[in-house]
């Protein structure tokens, strides 16, 4: 069975997927492996790449070194490290772009790719991959970096739209942000890298599932919509949640990969 990897997009981390690991777990019949971004979570401490090609490098080799598959190690050339067998991705945000850059440089590593709320260039437009309505947050929270309470009240108030566990999640994220505090220029480089970043006009080799938030107030969900139709790829689309599909509804993004792959296997039992 493949190794699933989950990758978090802009300054947050694996702990930030909350309940979706476990119930990923029960969907794929095995535990995700969750990878952070250099810059944040156990990398928190590590100079963020400017770009998205060199994040890509470095989960690359933490792949390797997490045993995801085989290795050519990390001196096996320019390449870098090399998996022996396919892994399948879920990544939302700056993940998908990440996850998307792999897939499309490294066709023979990616078996599976699902990503979440995630906005590409040239598929989609300035206005749309970042709302100018969000931009005041974002000022917010920027200004505010440093107070984790308030900060972390800005990123939910951006990004999700289930408010019920609105104190357990402050408190838990900001006990997060204050073990592994994403610095502000980390955050600013991830921010430039995801806005510089462009994918090639070919859809990844691999199956593709798209997921959207119909009420993102973060990312046009015209984003993804852009995206399945260039591609011509799978697309479902939440009702309600917001940004972060994960937090909002991790049950619901558990239950689309479940179909998925079940779809999947009945089509490829029925071809000749």
């Amino acid at each position: 069975m493949s190794t699933w990897i989950l990758l978090r997009g802009l300054t947050r981390e694996t702990r930030h997927w909350g309940r979706l690991p476990e119930l990923l777990r029960d969907a794929i019949g095995a535990a995700p492996l969750l990878l952070d971004l250099p810059g944040n979570g156990e990398f928190a401490d590590i100079r963020a790449p400017a770009t998205v090609a060199d994040m890509v490098d470095f989960v690359r080799l933490a792949a390797v070194q997490r045993g995801a598959a085989g290795s050519g190690g990390a001196g096996s050339g320019a390449a870098g490290p090399e998996l022996a067998a396919p892994c399948n991705v879920l990544a939302m945000s700056l993940g998908g772009m990440v996850a998307t850059d792999w897939a499309q440089r490294y066709p023979g590593e990616i078996g599976r790719l699902v990503l979440i709320n995630t906005s590409i260039r040239p598929f989609s437009r300035v206005h749309e991959r970042l709302r100018p309505s969000a931009w005041p947050g974002l000022a917010s929270v920027a200004l505010h970096w440093r107070d984790a309470r308030l900060a972390e009240r800005g990123i939910h108030r951006l990004t999700c739209n289930r408010a019920d566990t609105l104190d357990a999640d402050l408190a838990t994220w900001s006990a997060i942000r204050r073990s592994a505090p994403v610095s502000r220029a980390n955050a600013l480089r991830q921010l430039g890298a995801a806005a510089r970043f462009s994918a090639g006009d070919a859809r990844p080799a691999c199956p593709l599932l798209l997921l959207a938030s119909r009420e993102d107030r973060l990312v046009d969900p015209a984003c993804s919509a852009k995206l399945a139709a260039a591609w011509g790829v799978d697309h479902r689309v939440h009702a309600w949640a917001g940004h972060d599909l994960p937090h909002d509804d991790p049950a619901w993004v558990a239950q689309q990969v479940r179909a998925w792959l079940a779809q999947d296997a009945v089509e490829s039992a029925q071809t000749p």
